[in-house]
């Protein structure tokens, strides 16, 4: 009774798919139609000519199937990716000849008419096949055909199944999905805007958002309880490998009367299930683990640990508090102690102080922990007994221990020593290719200084303080966190979220410390400010990167591999040739005058 239902429904659905030019999809032919006439069309994946026989590859979106031309004449003006229609019988492929690697590798299709639907007038640029191995140039500017290989192809497909299953499963939990505007106004997220003048308001310019914040928090004083979209940002930032130029998307949420741990509820059963179904990985259980910012920082050098690497980094700049070495005196002194290394060669180590100068260390100081417990190092002659003893403790060394010490400024020294931790997780091959290890980062500070000591927020500026606000001052600013909070998933950032500050007397106080006025306010995001004085609700939020997310679901070293059209990593497109320039009249009409300014 089931079979026969289920080939009801898949008859059903297939007269849907039938066209003009097709009555079956190439993956759906199967060996239950074999005597069959069908019709498929798609385009010329390969073609093998076995003297008077000739074997077609056919591909459409489904899939390949197998097209044997008995009459060479049929196949006038057919080359390597033309598309043609094709119909006949399908037959069953001798015993021995069958292809286990693909799902119709048990029939064929012997044709009867070939008709060439989209002739190939230009040679290739490069074989479809190996364009993951062409230069990123030459395959942006012809990514249509680029997209045509499984490897790229298959990466799109993935991206829609996993958008559709985010959809069901935020409506299931009553969320609404509402869009908001692309074309905005100016306000201070962090990151550089994109602009767009107003041809009816001349001097004046859109913005386009860096994300819905404001927007999705003025629907929660709307009255809407929970708001999702899968929403377009926009920030004009440097291209990164896991951070496309110009534009990324982002799953993006916000809750009335919820709090953090609402928010990591809600977080944690969708995102279990999401890695679990298209990740095909072993995946961290829920509850996830949870990381303070300042430990984070202080164990692994970084805000995005990946926890798949076991080493923990070590503050030892005690230890070395009065030495005579010159190169930790004064200095923050970060360790990292690895056991089982006896026997790595010298070339090890000395690749690895390579490394690390290069990303901007002094260098690298290493030791080599014998069976007698001797230091074995360039630098044993200058550490003193009591600094040995000391350090062999705090980093629980035993025989064949190797000891990596990294010696700089406070900010630096976490920083390089974070550099290390990875460098050694490369190396030694520490991180499970076969897990996701999914953790919260929390309490992120509310301020930081910039590069310049100017004071300046850590991340959203309309994130709820975590902390004594009435005694706040520019002076014990840095010690004020904030109900902040990241997804960091194998050593990426894969989410940020909040509770935000829904008090606008708080708001204000918060933004005076950076240097906002009132007037600064009510200019900068005034919807939001004034919304705030009509009673709102509290809420929470938080966005994930649909991008970074299918990276990984997808081991892509580079996140141009999973967006259909990404700009290189100069911010521009090969193919639109954008940005390009515009005409003057098109300017004029924008009241705009270009003044390029030369070295």
């Amino acid at each position: 009774m089931y079979i026969t239902i289920t080939l009801y429904y898949l008859r059903e659905m297939n007269k849907k798919m039938q066209t003009t030019f097709r009555t079956f999809k190439c993956n759906d032919i199967t060996k239950e139609m074999e005597n069959k006439i069908v019709k498929v069309a798609g385009w010329v994946a390969t073609i093998r000519d076995h003297g008077g026989i000739t074997f077609i590859d056919l591909r459409d979106q489904s899939g390949i199937v197998q097209v044997v031309v008995e009459d060479d004449s049929k196949l006038k003006g057919v080359t390597k990716e033309c598309v043609i229609s094709v119909s006949g019988k399908v037959t069953a492929r001798g015993e021995g000849n069958e292809n286990p690697k693909l799902h119709t590798g048990e029939i064929e299709i012997v044709a009867d008419t070939v008709d060439l639907l989209g002739p190939v007038l230009q040679p290739l640029p490069f074989e479809v096949d190996e364009s993951k191995n062409i230069r990123e140039d030459v395959r942006l500017k012809y990514r249509y055909l680029d997209l045509r290989n499984p490897a790229v192809f298959n990466n799109l497909i993935m991206r829609s199944k996993v958008n559709s299953f985010i959809r069901n499963s935020m409506e299931k939990m009553g969320f609404v999905e509402i869009a908001t505007p692309l074309l905005s106004a100016d306000s201070p997220e962090g990151a550089r805007c994109f602009l767009v003048p107003a041809r009816q308001h001349p001097g004046k310019f859109y913005s386009l958002p860096q994300s819905p914040q404001m927007f999705k928090q003025l629907l929660m004083v709307s009255g809407f309880d929970r708001y999702y979209q899968i929403a377009p940002c926009f920030r004009d930032e440097d291209a990164r490998a896991d951070r496309a130029a110009g534009e990324f998307y982002q799953l993006d949420m916000e809750m009335s009367f919820a709090t953090q741990e609402d928010l990591f509820e809600i977080g944690e059963s969708l995102f279990y299930e999401l890695f679990s179904r298209f990740g095909h990985k072993e995946v961290s259980k829920a509850p996830f683990r949870r990381i303070k910012f300042a430990d984070s920082m202080e164990m692994y050098g970084t805000d995005k640990p990946d926890l798949r690497n076991p080493l923990i980094i070590h503050d030892v700049t005690k230890v070395f508090a009065n030495t005579e070495f010159n190169a930790f005196r004064g200095a923050t002194v970060k360790a990292i102690a690895v056991h089982d290394l006896a026997g790595k060669p010298r070339s090890f180590y000395d690749n690895l102080t390579k490394r690390m100068i290069d990303v901007g260390s002094k260098g690298l100081a290493w030791i080599k922990v014998e069976a007698n417990g001797e230091f074995n190092s360039p630098i044993a002659k200058f550490l003193s007994e009591q600094e040995k003893k000391e350090l062999s403790e705090i980093l629980e060394v035993r025989e064949g221990t190797s000891i990596f010490l990294i010696a700089n400024k406070p900010r630096m020294a976490v920083k390089l020593s974070g550099m290390l931790r990875n460098f050694l997780g490369e190396e030694l091959n520490l991180c499970d290719p076969g897990k996701f290890e999914l953790c919260w980062i929390t309490d992120f500070p509310m301020y930081e200084l910039d590069d310049e000591g100017v004071l300046q927020f850590c991340h959203n500026p309309f994130n709820k303080p975590d902390g004594d606000m009435e005694h706040l001052t520019k002076e014990n600013a840095l010690e004020l966190n904030a109900r902040q909070f990241d997804l960091v998933g194998n050593g990426i950032e894969l989410l940020s979220g909040a509770e935000r500050n829904h008090d606008p007397r708080a708001m204000l106080k918060l933004m005076e410390i950076v240097g906002y006025s009132e007037e600064d306010c009510k200019r900068k995001f005034g919807a939001l400010y004034n919304a705030f004085q009509y009673g709102a609700p509290p809420h929470a939020g938080m966005a994930l990167g649909i991008d970074r997310v299918l990276m990984l679901f997808n081991d892509e070293p580079n996140i141009r591999e999973v967006i259909a059209f990404p700009f290189n990593k100069s911010a521009y497109d090969p193919l639109m040739d954008a940005p390009n320039t515009v005409s003057d009249k098109q300017l004029a009409e924008l009241s705009i005058k270009i003044d390029i300014k030369k070295d």
